[in-house]
């Protein structure tokens, strides 16, 4: 085992000097032909978006002769590790997605995010165009420190089909939820999906629990940097609100991944599966007519009973940058209208830029669900995504072990507790 972690640790060695060469390299290459180049660190390597992103690219610099982009990709859990390499290097890309929440926040903490707010303030005929409450989730202590590219909120879908057959509504409370799964399972479907291989999956239906059960003030306070302590008992009622699903889940969710139980939806194999909305382009392929409803409200609960979970993504500036004005003349250019456009038409990701996800450029339930978005007054973050990772792991696990049988709600929230209490020392 040491011998395989000593050549891991090599490998990861590696690869610094390698991109901090590339990235000196290209430094010289740019005076050499009298360019300026902005290095461009993104998770998309994969299709449609990585077609998506190479053309904005190109005709980017169709339009800036004097500007060339660099990009270096690599895909969720492994942007993750390269990041922690090349973002700390002698040679830092200029422009890095992040995720909204603590993943960005603890760079604008470190001095790696660039303070953006001269740029909104200097230029709102563009900043204006931003869905601003998408882009609060950028900000500290009222500076913006990103740029929102997309957002992505979190809806049951269902079969409408199986839901007609028995004669079913849509609920809009827990206790008529909880009825209509009941009638599902009766007549052999299975009602609900979850393939949680990964926790985030289920960390998103107790992101969704959390808002309805816990009381908001309570809930931001624990989602604070520092202030966490999860000590109000609407967390355990939460967990045991996802513990009265269980019964109507496929067998075993910890064995299967999100996608996997996803294509057995889109196969008719379900009624009920939990979607983020940028995963409703998936829902073209589905041969049944289907639709959509918010987190049922729960009776007599402390929490937001009509928030929406979820959020942005985009990107942000190094501070050592050493062209931070030309890294955001490209971020303005990704982020105008036409763009936005064609971002939900080619990739599925709505657009934060206003009016770019319109009859159009998107299909009816993806207008739907952006209207959705606009007009919450809430919307909750995703737990694995606000957390610190020293609370969220024990969080991830425990709710993966209540789903398998083996931890109870109070013994999950207590592992939660006292990460909170060893993170606060």
């Amino acid at each position: 085992m040491k011998r395989w972690v000593n050549i891991a640790i090599a490998i990861v060695f590696v690869m610094s000097l390698l991109i901090g060469c590339t990235s000196k390299d290209s430094s010289s290459e740019a005076s050499k032909d009298g360019k300026t180049t902005i290095t461009f660190f993104y998770r998309w390597p994969n299709e449609p978006y990585k077609s998506y992103f190479k053309s904005v690219i190109e005709e980017y610099e169709k339009e800036n002769k004097n500007i060339k982009i660099e990009e270096v990709t690599a895909l969720n859990d492994d942007y993750k590790q390269k990041a922690n390499v090349i973002l700390g290097s002698k040679n830092p890309p200029d422009v890095f997605f992040s995720w909204a929440g603590e993943y960005g926040q603890k760079f604008i903490r470190d001095g790696v995010a660039l303070d953006l707010t001269k740029y909104y303030e200097d230029d709102t005929e563009w900043s204006s165009q931003l869905i601003e409450s998408q882009v609060e989730f950028f900000k500290q202590n009222d500076k913006v420190y990103g740029v929102p590219l997309f957002t992505d909120s979190k809806v049951f879908v269902y079969n409408k089909e199986v839901f007609d057959k028995l004669g079913l509504k849509a609920p809009t409370t827990w206790s008529e939820f909880i009825t209509v799964l009941d009638t599902i399972k009766k007549s052999g479907t299975t009602p609900l999906l979850l393939g949680n291989k990964a926790p985030w999956a289920a960390a998103h239906y107790v992101t969704a629990l959390n808002q309805r059960m816990v009381p908001k003030a309570v809930l931001d306070k624990d989602h604070s940097y520092n202030q966490a302590a999860f000590t109000d008992p609407g967390y355990v009622q939460a967990l045991e609100k996802l513990n009265e699903l269980r019964p109507y889940m496929n067998e075993n969710p910890n064995a299967s991944a999100h996608d996997e139980t996803r294509n057995l939806f889109l196969g008719g194999k379900a009624a009920v599966i939990f979607m983020e909305t940028l995963e409703l382009t998936f829902l073209k392929d589905a041969s049944f007519k289907w639709d959509s409803f918010k987190v049922p409200t729960i009776e007599g609960a402390k929490g937001d009973q009509e928030g929406l979970i979820g959020a942005p993504e985009g990107f942000m500036v190094h501070s050592k940058s050493k062209h931070p004005d030309e890294a955001v003349k490209f971020l303005k250019f990704m982020m105008n209208k036409a763009n936005g456009e064609r971002l939900i038409k080619e990739t599925g990701l709505a657009s934060v830029v206003k009016g770019a996800v319109n009859s159009n450029s998107a299909t009816e339930a993806e207008v739907k669900a952006m209207d959705m978005i606009i007009d919450s007054g809430n919307m909750a973050i995703w737990t694995d995504s606000a957390l610190d990772t020293r609370i969220f792991k024990p969080y991830g696990d425990g709710v993966q072990a209540l789903l398998g049988g083996t931890m109870t709600p109070e013994e999950v929230m207590k592992a939660v507790q006292d990460a909170a209490k060893q993170v606060k020392k």
